[in-house]
């Protein structure tokens, strides 16, 4: 039997380049969107082109607990189960600004959508992988959010995905006992149409020095690792996708 696997925000970009890397491996996919109803659309349709998988199409913004449950009421409704979960939505505020600055609206949005909104999810998955006995979810985070890091003028944001880190490896330890990995997914600097090219594609973008730029497929092959069934020993675990730029940085200083 085929597993299923709803990716929340795949209309478009590294959601976009997960649902396909998901339905690759053998996956149904249920592909959700706030308004890129076309989008949407058009990845369902590419996936079914290509791979012998069926595709659901589900609007909801996540940071409504209304919209998340029917999201997991129509999936069940379709498909009969839940096995994966990769929570790849969240609001961003590319404006940069102090906290003191902020107004409670955009406190709200990031906590809400960053946060708040991977607790509805999770709250709502959770009954079904522990009545089957197995489970995949994956969150997306940002680059050392491990640590808990400064971010100036992006102190909302910060705060909200290090509470999701937080959030990742305790409920990896609270539901290992049912076979469900949970792990959280950071990608390098991704930007624009880099989010939605593959490697090959990459490999023509010309590029300075060793490393090619980076791109959506790097960030969707590691998370179809990360949901695979023979993935089981790896969980309460953030890995960071930046092509090794920590590590170069390093290597420069000495």
């Amino acid at each position: 039997m085929k597993k299923v696997a709803i990716i929340t925000g795949s209309a478009t970009g590294l959601g976009k380049q997960t649902a396909i890397a998901l339905a690759k491996a053998g996956n149904q996919v249920v592909i959700n969107y706030v308004h890129s109803q076309a989008a949407a659309e058009e990845t369902a349709g590419l996936i079914q082109a290509k791979y012998e998988v069926d595709t659901l199409i589900v609007q909801g913004d996540m940071r409504q607990i209304d919209d998340v449950q029917r999201l997991v009421s129509e999936t069940k409704a379709r498909f009969g189960r839940i096995d994966i979960l990769v929570h790849n939505a969240g609001p961003f505020i590319k404006e940069q600004k102090k906290l003191s600055e902020y107004d409670l609206s955009d406190w709200q949005s990031m906590i809400d959508g960053n946060l708040n909104s991977y607790f509805y999810l999770l709250h709502a998955v959770l009954p079904e992988m522990i009545k089957n006995q197995w489970g995949r979810i994956v969150m997306l985070g940002f680059e050392k959010v491990g640590n808990a890091p400064a971010w100036r003028y992006r102190s909302a944001y910060a705060a909200s995905k290090s509470g999701a880190a937080s959030l990742t490896r305790t409920v990896a330890l609270e539901e290992a006992e049912n076979g469900i990995t949970v792990n959280m997914v950071c990608p390098g600097d991704i930007k624009g149409a880099f989010k939605e090219m593959t490697i090959k594609e990459a490999m023509q973008v010309p590029f300075e020095g060793k490393r090619r730029p980076g791109v959506g497929e790097d960030i969707a092959r590691t998370i179809a690792f990360l949901c695979d069934e023979q993935s089981d020993y790896l969980t309460g675990s953030i890995i960071e996708v930046t092509g090794g730029k920590e590590v170069l940085a390093k290597r420069n200083q000495r």
